[in-house]
């Protein structure tokens, strides 16, 4: 059973989704600030966190910088609605995804559902690396069966979204793959106008990966069209 933990102060909401989600199969454990969820998160580490940005004691942001500083756990943040500089910031801090309140039953689940496909754990025995899928270019290794990025010899601190990422791009050498490509294979879901989830994405791959040899762009922009990883 895959266990859930919610952090949120509205209580009536967590109790409701609490109710949804245990319904739908998940194990569901609640924490009405970010001190208490971190409490929770390391006591007994849950596949995914629902994480409001507004709450007492600690706030969203601060509790989805203290989680990413130890873990890669699967992270949705839940925002207001219109709240564009929460929803960026989430997202370079390492949050998976963005939901606005007030959203609905189906969409946060499929939402869930998408993101916990793409930041599953490996397997406790994966297969060798000789056996393992492998997308290579240049200097960049991505194994997606362990969702492990390797450059220059060195293993890549990337988020399961950034290797997903990654890996399509290197999937389509020197080729543009369309942001709203990216979006529903990698994210799960359709690009809507103003949905800055990709690009935000793409420039955390930008900083993390070492510069090249030669000193060019590893992934290149092309307005109006999508993102192309340099041959």
């Amino acid at each position: 059973m895959q266990q859930v933990l919610i952090i949120d102060d509205d209580t009536e909401l967590t109790a409701l989704l609490g109710e949804l989600l245990s319904l739908e199969g998940f194990s569901v454990r609640c924490a009405d600030n970010g001190q208490m969820g971190l409490a929770m998160a390391s006591e007994l580490p849950p596949d995914i966190i629902l994480l409001d940005v507004m709450m007492p004691v600690l706030n969203g942001m601060e509790t989805l910088r203290q989680l990413r500083a130890t873990s890669h756990v699967a992270i949705l943040m839940l925002t207001a609605r219109g709240e564009e500089v929460d929803r960026v910031m989430g997202l370079e801090l390492g949050a998976d995804d963005y939901l606005a309140k007030p959203f609905s039953d189906r969409e946060l689940l499929a939402r869930m559902r998408a993101i916990l496909r793409r930041t599953r754990l490996p397997d406790p025995e994966p297969p060798t690396q000789a056996q393992e899928p492998v997308l290579a270019h240049d200097d960049v290794c991505v194994y997606p069966h362990r969702l492990e990025t390797v450059c220059q010899g060195e293993t890549v601190d990337l988020t399961g979204m950034e290797t997903e990422m990654l890996a399509c791009l290197l999937a389509h050498p020197g080729e543009v793959v369309s942001k709203a490509h990216l979006s529903e294979q990698v994210l799960g879901k359709r690009l809507m106008p103003f949905d800055r989830a990709v690009d935000v994405h793409i420039s955390n791959l930008r900083k993390k990966l070492p510069e090249r040899a030669d000193a060019k762009p590893r992934i290149k922009t092309l307005r109006g069209k999508g993102y192309l990883w340099v041959d």
